[in-house]
């Protein structure tokens, strides 16, 4: 009898932390419906992504569809239909951002070959368009769903925006596995930035949360792959060069080239009496 009582015990147990949670739980968006949703949009919008399972879209298909995401927090919002209308006309504007965006990929990518490659294939592409919707969200003041939507694109990419950075036309991600970049960074205009690149804050207090903590990057800066930039005073100038594995944490002048040195020798191995073995 005793696996039975322990069992019903048990059973008590996590009924009651259900119900405290049920209890506490403040209502948020469906997180499998902000995905579609945001699947949906893009399909919408490049046709490249389209797939037979989700059916011909049109524009008030995706209008009801955010109207039913903002349900459960419509009590916070002042009108759901008007963030919807002021989302909805926005949307020709982030079009053609992003259309710059694929355009300046392919000018400058020696590996891009058409639009439709960068479009369907180019995981800095996907990050950013998601980037700009969630962003668009995000100044509309809609709690929760903007995170929700850019952190699907972090799951498939590996790329983490947060949607309340700031970040100007032409914005490049070459590669991008493992780059971050923080809620109040503000990026300037045709900035190309490489795979492991962080821009981040100082320190992750709290008492932080409404204070810029985390870097400006000017116009026209290339930051190289495994660099780190920190802190909300630090201002990378236009036109500078960010070599890799560098780590800022103070201002450069514009036109600046940031390097970090390091030696590398080569020697033949026949100088060594016994061989080097690595263990990984």
């Amino acid at each position: 009898m005793e696996p039975i009582i322990k069992e019903m015990q048990l059973h008590e147990t996590l009924s009651a932390i259900h119900q405290k949670y049920r209890r506490d739980l403040q209502p948020i968006p469906s997180r499998s419906s902000a995905q579609r949703w945001i699947r949906h949009l893009l399909t919408h919008l490049f046709p490249v992504h389209s797939d037979k399972i989700f059916g011909p879209l049109d524009i008030m298909d995706l209008e009801l569809q955010l109207r039913q995401l903002l349900l459960p927090i419509e009590n916070v919002l002042a009108d759901v239909d008007e963030i919807v209308d002021r989302f909805f006309k926005r949307i020709p504007d982030i079009f053609i951002e992003l259309q710059e965006d694929a355009q300046n990929i392919l000018a400058f990518d020696p590996a891009a070959h058409s639009i439709e490659e960068i479009l369907g294939a180019y995981p800095g592409f996907y990050a950013v368009a998601v980037y700009r919707f969630s962003h668009e969200l995000y100044q509309l003041k809609i709690p929760v769903l903007p995170r929700l939507i850019s952190e699907y694109a972090h799951s498939l990419t590996g790329i983490d925006i947060n949607p309340g950075a700031v970040i100007g036309s032409t914005f490049f991600i070459d590669h991008g596995t493992g780059v971050v970049i923080g809620e109040t960074c503000v990026i300037g205009n045709n900035v190309k930035i490489y795979q492991g690149v962080t821009l981040g804050a100082l320190n992750v207090s709290k008492t932080q949360a409404h204070v810029k903590r985390h870097p400006t990057i000017e116009d026209n800066v290339v930051i190289y792959s495994g660099s780190t930039i920190l802190g909300g005073k630090t201002v990378i100038g236009h036109d500078s060069v960010i070599g890799g594995n560098v780590w800022l944490t103070e201002t450069v002048p514009p036109y600046s080239l940031v390097y970090h040195k390091s030696e590398v020798r080569v020697r033949s191995n026949r100088d060594f009496d016994e061989g080097i073995n690595f263990s990984i």
